[in-house]
């Protein structure tokens, strides 16, 4: 299935890279291209998770109201999301993609020579043959990011001009950590990792912030059971904030160590991803709001 979408994906590639005749380039205005396709379903997502947010104080209300009769919340619950057209999977179709997504174009990447510029695979694995005859293959994980540094000179067949803004996009960091050019790529992807981490939990705070302002209390409880709950709730945060906090070390640590063994061209990929989900985020966090 991702080498469909690879293969796609590459045709499109291919075609922009034929306009522009740069990598690098091509990278940044394929991955423009994509998120524009994928407005539609980021708006969508994002009114998803904002009625979700508003509808969390009924569901903690229906949970306790029908603590004691499972089949007859869930019911309720039904009712609820029907009422307000929403379903409790709307979430899933928006990760399916990016998954799907994610993948694809880092199969597209990691083998631009087969997805990109359709080099048949006799002719990719002849390379490869005399490249380690030649000790010339540097990583086996990346066969034709090789073959394009080693041979592209030589044969129009398997050339991609890499070069962008003085940078080769060929280049694997680990293997060239002498040269410090080879760090900037991963080094702005790490930073806009941060960047994106810090406003999704300013985002997450501000509709909690709002969510409170907007509660109404659906049942009537006891002055005791009122306080053991607003114990819990009070306790929540705390556990939440922690994990978001965790969360936003542990993934620009994740891609630390994925940017660093991967080729540029695909940590500048991720980089242009990167610095257009903040501009996203904050321009449809804007336009809902507007709309609200």
């Amino acid at each position: 299935m991702f080498d469909f979408f690879a293969y796609t994906f590459g045709y499109v590639l291919n075609f922009i890279y034929n306009m522009v005749s740069n990598y690098g380039f091509a990278i940044i205005l394929f991955t423009i291209l994509v998120k524009l396709l994928l407005l539609p379903i980021s708006i969508k997502q994002q009114r998803t998770m904002k009625k979700s947010a508003k509808l969390q104080e009924q569901i903690k209300a229906l949970q306790f109201k029908y603590k004691n009769d499972p089949q007859k919340m869930n019911q309720e619950m039904m009712s609820l999301y029907k009422a307000e057209h929403m379903s409790p999977f709307s979430g899933c179709l928006s990760a399916i993609v990016q998954i799907i997504l994610l993948l694809s174009v880092f199969y597209l990447v990691r083998s631009p020579l087969t997805f990109m510029k359709q080099v048949p695979k006799e002719t990719i694995d002849t390379y490869i043959q005399q490249m380690k005859e030649e000790g010339k293959m540097q990583n086996s994980a990346y066969p034709e990011i090789d073959i394009i540094r080693e041979k592209g000179q030589e044969n129009e067949q398997v050339k991609i001009n890499m070069d962008f803004l003085g940078l080769d996009l060929s280049q694997i960091p680990n293997q060239n950590m002498q040269d410090y050019r080879v760090y900037i790529i991963p080094v702005l992807y790490i930073i806009s990792s941060f960047i994106s981490m810090k406003i999704t939990t300013a985002m997450q705070k501000q509709q909690k912030a709002e969510k409170k302002d907007e509660v109404i209390d659906i049942t009537e409880k006891t002055e005791g059971e009122e306080n053991k709950e607003t114990e819990n709730e009070e306790a929540t945060p705390d556990v939440a904030m922690q994990t978001n906090k965790t969360m936003s070390w542990l993934i620009p640590i994740m891609a630390i160590s994925i940017a660093f063994y991967a080729p540029l061209g695909l940590a500048l990929y991720w980089l242009i991803n990167n610095i257009l989900m903040i501009v996203e985020r904050i321009a449809l966090n804007k336009f809902l709001k507007e709309e609200e």
